[in-house]
């Protein structure tokens, strides 16, 4: 008896912002029968945390053999603004009717914000939480995650702009013989992308040598290091496949040219900007799958991962006589180039229906808008990495979670619509 439900609705559709902007909602509370409380509270938390365990073996004080193990831990507090919807903490007690009472509020967010973010041993994480202040009794905790985006402009970097070419070559012995050499050339028209688009792979594999080629895999990772400082500093490094095709075989004595696609799922963009335990970066891994008892060539691509698409760079057509081993969703036709500082948003798109959305969530009012008019409005679509549960430590067993038990940000994923083949004659 009592609370029958609790909604937190946000103005903007997605539940999506970019640091910086302003946070409008409200608080719909449902009692199927009159409730008593000294207040209720709103609190707004921006923050990161990163956390692992690592066991060893040591020897105790009687000399046997025992496991220890250590929990490492990491965090950071962006901002923190808590105040009261109704009530006060030395108010006297306020009795609620039965049925549903409509609280708004407003928080604005810091411009320096880094963007959400959710990892295996850490995440970056944005919440509101709700408490009924109850005297006498536990309080009531009511909890759910949102997104923040620091927008990184790929325009403003101009090192993203320029094509890359990894060169990869190796003579093998065989038997006392030296063969040819095998070069395998791999080039990007550019290194700054965005969610949803796709990079246009050219691979020319020159094979002078007596030994095949069974596959040139091309894997798009995103490597993540996560530090802590408590009990001591350590950091933890991990390799995650987002993406992956492969080519071949090139037999020895071959040489063939391929031209290949890799689509960018929605993704948080690279380096998160100003999160101290936290480092992201993308690369492209390319890796030479040799025939015998050889060691394969390897060589990385660095890729950097924006919120706004370099508008000057328009990729070739590809066409080539190896399909495509993905389902490229449409390639896009202008983009940007990014700088690691934040910078003024791309605001996303009010919704087809034009309920809904924030103040200057028109890509038309946004300063990039004004910039680029020819970039399309980006979709806010959730990450494949989610958080099991955005429940921690500081909350208690009666904490709800509102919008399920699992939370993944959304990011600015963009469409384009340039032809996937050339025009036939």
């Amino acid at each position: 008896m009592g609370l029958k439900g609790c909604e937190i609705v946000l103005d903007n559709p997605w539940n999506t912002y970019y640091a910086g902007q302003t946070v409008n909602g409200q608080v719909n509370l449902t009692f199927d029968s009159a409730k008593k409380i000294r207040g209720i509270i709103i609190k707004f938390l921006g923050e990161a945390n990163t956390e692992w365990s690592e066991t060893r073996k040591v020897t105790n004080s009687e000399g046997r053999d025992e496991d220890e193990t250590t929990t490492f831990k990491g965090h950071e507090e962006y901002f923190q603004i808590k105040y009261y919807l109704v009530g006060g903490k030395n108010s006297p007690e306020i009795e609620l009717p039965a049925g549903t009472h409509t609280y708004p509020f407003t928080c604005a967010l810091p411009p320096t914000l880094p963007s959400s973010f959710e990892g295996e041993f850490g995440h970056v994480r944005y919440t509101i939480k709700v408490t009924l202040d109850r005297p006498w009794k536990f309080d009531q905790d009511m909890k759910m995650a949102f997104t923040v985006i620091a927008p990184v402009d790929l325009n403003l970097n101009p090192r993203v702009k320029e094509p890359f070419k990894l060169e990869l070559e190796k003579s093998f012995c065989c038997f006392c013989c030296k063969s040819g050499p095998l070069s395998v050339i791999t080039t990007v028209p550019v290194t700054g992308y965005v969610s949803g688009q796709i990079i246009p792979i050219t691979c020319e594999c020159d094979n002078a040598s007596n030994v095949k080629i069974n596959t040139v895999k091309f894997v798009l990772r995103k490597r993540v290091t996560f530090h802590t400082t408590q009990p001591r500093a350590e950091k933890k490094e991990s390799k995650i496949t987002i993406a992956e095709l492969g080519i071949g075989p090139v037999e020895g004595g071959e040489s063939r040219t391929f031209s290949q696609q890799l689509e960018i799922p929605p993704l948080p963009p690279t380096n998160l900007v100003n999160c101290g335990i936290i480092a992201l970066d993308y690369d492209l891994h390319i890796e030479c799958n040799v025939g015998g008892p050889h060691r394969n060539l390897t060589g990385n691509i660095p890729i950097t991962l924006g919120t706004i698409p370099l508008a000057s760079f328009q990729p070739p057509a590809p066409y080539t006589d190896v399909p495509a081993q993905i389902s490229p969703q449409q390639q896009l036709q202008q983009n940007d180039d990014p700088s690691m500082a934040p910078t003024q948003p791309v605001s996303p798109a009010s919704p087809p229906n034009g309920q809904g959305g924030a103040l200057g969530w028109n890509v038309a009012d946004s300063v990039g808008g004004q910039i680029y008019p020819n970039i399309p409005p980006p979709q806010f679509v959730e990450t494949q990495f989610k958080a099991p549960t955005i429940t921690n430590r500081d909350d208690s067993e009666h904490t709800r979670v509102i919008g399920g038990g699992d939370f993944a940000p959304r990011y600015p994923t963009f469409q384009f619509n340039t032809p996937t083949a050339p025009p036939k004659m």
